[in-house]
């Protein structure tokens, strides 16, 4: 059954990467993010850690452009676990999800318990947080998050 639903959410999401510009009526959104995205690999742990960020208009390289090279950097290196930080990002589109769970549930290592760490935070909503709910249906992630505890 797990293999069915893995499969049923890569068709899903084998559609066409997203194209869409963002649009004048986006800025607000698009230039809160100070920086880009950007990941590093800890050869020596396995572990890739990816740091999101909105996408901007003067960002040189589309959000699945980005997250195609982050994958094949993974994968050249043997990455056995990912962390994604979800924090940096407090509104964007689905231009950064689509590919970040197809990349993920396409990858077994990823998606099994102890390979795939999700970081939130306080600022963490929109299509993050869905995209936080995706990945904890598709794949065994560990949550961590900067609220403070109750």
């Amino acid at each position: 059954m797990p293999m069915i639903r893995a499969a049923l959410a890569l068709a899903a999401l084998a559609c066409a990467e997203p194209t869409a510009a963002p649009t004048d009526t986006m800025n607000a959104v698009v230039n809160r993010s100070a920086s880009s995205s950007s990941f590093s690999i800890n050869a020596t742990t396995g572990t890739v850690y990816v740091r999101l960020a909105a996408p901007r208009l003067a960002d040189s390289e589309a959000p699945h452009a980005f997250m195609h090279r982050m994958f094949a950097s993974a994968d050249a290196a043997g990455a056995r676990r990912l962390v994604v930080d979800l924090r940096g990002v407090t509104g964007t589109d689905a231009r950064l999800a689509v590919p970040l769970v197809h990349g993920i549930v396409a990858r077994g290592r990823f998606a099994r318990a102890g390979g795939l760490i999700v970081v939130t935070g306080s600022n963490t909503f929109s299509a993050l947080q869905a995209t936080a709910t995706l990945l904890g249906q598709y794949a065994a992630p560990q949550f961590v998050s900067d609220y403070p505890a109750l």
